[in-house]
Protein backbone atom coordinates (compact mmCIF):
# COMPACT_ATOMS: atom_id res chain seq x y z
CA UNK A 1 0.00 0.00 0.00
CA UNK A 2 0.92 3.28 -0.82
CA UNK A 3 0.95 6.32 0.98
CA UNK A 4 1.24 9.81 1.19
CA UNK A 5 2.07 12.24 3.21
CA UNK A 6 1.84 15.64 2.92
CA UNK A 7 3.55 18.60 4.81
CA UNK A 8 4.84 22.18 4.36
CA UNK A 9 1.20 23.90 4.69
CA UNK A 10 0.69 26.53 7.28
CA UNK A 11 -0.51 30.36 7.40
CA UNK A 12 1.22 32.95 5.51
CA UNK A 13 0.39 36.70 4.16
CA UNK A 14 -0.46 37.98 0.84
CA UNK A 15 2.76 37.62 -1.64
CA UNK A 16 4.31 35.39 0.77
CA UNK A 17 6.00 31.89 -0.42
CA UNK A 18 5.34 28.36 1.03
CA UNK A 19 6.58 24.90 -0.22
CA UNK A 20 4.69 22.08 -0.01
CA UNK A 21 6.21 18.42 0.55
CA UNK A 22 4.54 14.96 -0.62
CA UNK A 23 6.50 12.36 0.71
CA UNK A 24 5.51 8.39 -0.72
CA UNK A 25 6.38 5.40 0.75
CA UNK A 26 6.33 3.47 -2.09
CA UNK A 27 9.68 1.62 -3.91
CA UNK A 28 8.52 2.40 -7.35
CA UNK A 29 7.91 6.22 -6.86
CA UNK A 30 9.67 7.04 -9.58
CA UNK A 31 6.97 5.36 -12.16
CA UNK A 32 3.77 7.55 -10.57
CA UNK A 33 3.02 10.71 -12.10
CA UNK A 34 1.93 13.20 -9.42
CA UNK A 35 -0.61 15.86 -8.82
CA UNK A 36 -1.20 18.39 -6.18
CA UNK A 37 -5.52 19.14 -6.25
CA UNK A 38 -6.43 21.85 -3.73
CA UNK A 39 -10.35 22.41 -2.33
CA UNK A 40 -11.86 25.46 -0.18
CA UNK A 41 -14.63 25.62 1.01
CA UNK A 42 -17.64 25.51 -1.40
CA UNK A 43 -15.89 24.89 -3.76
CA UNK A 44 -15.27 21.75 -6.26
CA UNK A 45 -11.65 20.38 -5.73
CA UNK A 46 -9.32 21.53 -8.55
CA UNK A 47 -5.79 20.38 -9.62
CA UNK A 48 -3.37 22.93 -9.82
CA UNK A 49 -0.05 21.16 -10.65
CA UNK A 50 0.57 17.89 -11.99
CA UNK A 51 4.05 16.21 -13.21
CA UNK A 52 4.32 12.43 -15.53
CA UNK A 53 6.34 9.95 -13.82
CA UNK A 54 9.94 11.50 -15.65
CA UNK A 55 9.14 15.32 -14.62
CA UNK A 56 9.38 16.17 -18.09
CA UNK A 57 6.02 17.01 -18.62
CA UNK A 58 4.27 19.28 -15.81
CA UNK A 59 0.82 21.12 -16.02
CA UNK A 60 -0.38 24.12 -13.97
CA UNK A 61 -3.44 25.55 -13.63
CA UNK A 62 -4.31 29.13 -15.22
CA UNK A 63 -5.45 30.33 -11.67
CA UNK A 64 -1.90 29.60 -10.56
CA UNK A 65 0.37 29.78 -13.79
CA UNK A 66 3.95 31.36 -13.04
CA UNK A 67 3.34 31.32 -9.66
CA UNK A 68 3.27 27.69 -7.95
CA UNK A 69 5.56 25.31 -9.35
CA UNK A 70 5.57 21.19 -8.85
CA UNK A 71 9.14 19.45 -9.03
CA UNK A 72 10.18 15.49 -8.22
CA UNK A 73 13.47 14.66 -6.82
CA UNK A 74 14.57 10.81 -7.47
CA UNK A 75 13.86 9.77 -4.16
CA UNK A 76 10.66 9.83 -3.20
CA UNK A 77 9.18 13.37 -2.99
CA UNK A 78 7.03 15.83 -5.27
CA UNK A 79 7.64 19.22 -4.12
CA UNK A 80 4.68 22.29 -4.69
CA UNK A 81 6.91 25.72 -4.50
CA UNK A 82 3.70 28.38 -3.97
CA UNK A 83 4.95 32.04 -4.77
CA UNK A 84 3.29 35.17 -4.79
CA UNK A 85 0.51 33.57 -2.80
CA UNK A 86 -2.83 35.13 -2.68
CA UNK A 87 -6.19 35.54 -0.47
CA UNK A 88 -7.74 33.23 -2.98
CA UNK A 89 -5.08 30.30 -2.65
CA UNK A 90 -6.76 29.29 0.72
CA UNK A 91 -7.79 25.61 0.52
CA UNK A 92 -6.82 21.63 1.89
CA UNK A 93 -4.00 21.27 -0.35
CA UNK A 94 -3.42 17.11 -1.41
CA UNK A 95 -1.32 15.30 -3.18
CA UNK A 96 -1.96 12.32 -5.34
CA UNK A 97 -0.31 9.25 -7.00
CA UNK A 98 -0.58 7.48 -10.39
CA UNK A 99 0.43 4.00 -10.79
CA UNK A 100 0.82 4.20 -14.41
CA UNK A 101 0.94 6.37 -17.68
CA UNK A 102 3.83 8.53 -19.48
CA UNK A 103 1.87 12.10 -19.01
CA UNK A 104 0.11 13.75 -16.07
CA UNK A 105 -3.15 13.69 -15.45
CA UNK A 106 -5.63 16.77 -14.31
CA UNK A 107 -8.55 14.95 -12.76
CA UNK A 108 -9.01 13.55 -9.68
CA UNK A 109 -10.19 9.96 -10.84
CA UNK A 110 -7.01 9.41 -12.66
CA UNK A 111 -5.22 8.60 -9.50
CA UNK A 112 -4.47 5.63 -7.07
CA UNK A 113 -3.45 7.17 -3.99
CA UNK A 114 -4.43 10.25 -2.07
CA UNK A 115 -2.79 11.86 1.14
CA UNK A 116 -4.91 13.16 3.82
CA UNK A 117 -3.90 17.35 2.90
CA UNK A 118 -2.72 20.44 4.35
CA UNK A 119 -4.19 23.37 5.27
CA UNK A 120 -2.83 26.86 3.36
CA UNK A 121 -3.90 29.61 4.44
CA UNK A 122 -3.10 33.15 2.62
CA UNK A 123 -4.26 36.77 4.85
CA UNK A 124 -4.67 39.50 3.01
Amino acid sequence: QVQLVESGGGLVQAGGSLRLSCATSGRTFGSYAMGWFRQAPGRERECVAAISWSGHRTYSADSVKGRFTISRDNANTVYLQMNSLKPEDTAVYSCAARRSGTYYYTTANEYDYWGQGTQVTVSS
